[in-house]
């Protein structure tokens, strides 16, 4: 995790949805949507689902060779939820097991793709970005629904995509990984900008509709939370 974060106004993990709006305040001014990255190897796709019961998060990593997709090394991680559901601050809720989860590689990813929003968020700070930040790795964001703007939708063909306008600011792009499937939502989440985003999403779903980093995590993480 990146230790360049002593002045936050709040501890990184409140447990009022107060106290998390303001750490989200602090934290989206580092957010970097800009390419900073190098060449990229090894990328990790990080999900997270919940224990019926709601008390547990289990967090699941899979990492993969960036040349042919092909699974490198997978951690899980449990962790208790501490942090209520409220919209918009859901990554108080799965961010402390998706960093945990990331921890336990054996080494760091050079790109992250999270299953949740970089900064297509009400304050600019969703999961990804939150999770990019205190990573320190170049993140994107890919989510399955919209959380906030308005577009027009994609052309049918695979790599169609329009962007995501929220408050007159382009916060992402909708992008038809696949023909006749529903589209994705990409946003920046640290340190690589929308088109390179966009680009490396692609790279990484030749198959299926989500990128297989995230498919793979998706299913380990709900084989463990069922």
């Amino acid at each position: 995790m990146s230790d360049s974060l002593p002045d936050c106004p709040s501890d990184l993990w409140p447990t009022s949805p107060d106290q998390a709006r303001r750490v989200q305040e602090h934290l989206r001014e580092r957010v970097e949507a800009e390419d900073r990255l190098g060449p990229v190897g090894l990328v990790a796709g990080v999900d997270a689902h919940f224990a019926a019961t709601g008390t547990l998060t289990w967090a699941a990593v899979a990492a993969v060779r960036f040349a042919d997709l092909e699974l490198e090394e997978s951690v899980l991680a449990c962790l208790e939820t501490r942090f209520p559901y409220v919209p918009g601050l859901l990554s108080f809720r799965e961010a402390p097991a998706m960093l945990d989860a990331l921890g336990r590689l054996s080494r760091a990813p050079d790109l992250l793709l999270v299953d949740g929003q970089g900064i297509a968020h009400p304050r600019r700070l969703g999961l990804a970005a939150h999770v990019g930040i205190l990573a320190d790795i170049p993140t994107i964001g890919v989510a399955k629904t919209r959380l906030v703007g308005r577009y027009d939708e994609p052309g049918p063909e695979r790599g169609a995509w329009s962007p995501l306008v929220h408050r007159r600011e382009v916060v992402g792009a909708v992008l038809r990984t696949r023909p006749g499937t529903r589209p994705l939502f990409v946003s920046v989440g640290h340190r690589v900008c929308l088109t390179t985003a966009i680009d490396l999403v692609l790279r990484c779903t030749p198959k299926f509709r989500l990128p297989e980093p995230i498919r793979l995590a998706d299913r380990l993480s709900r084989e463990h939370a069922a």
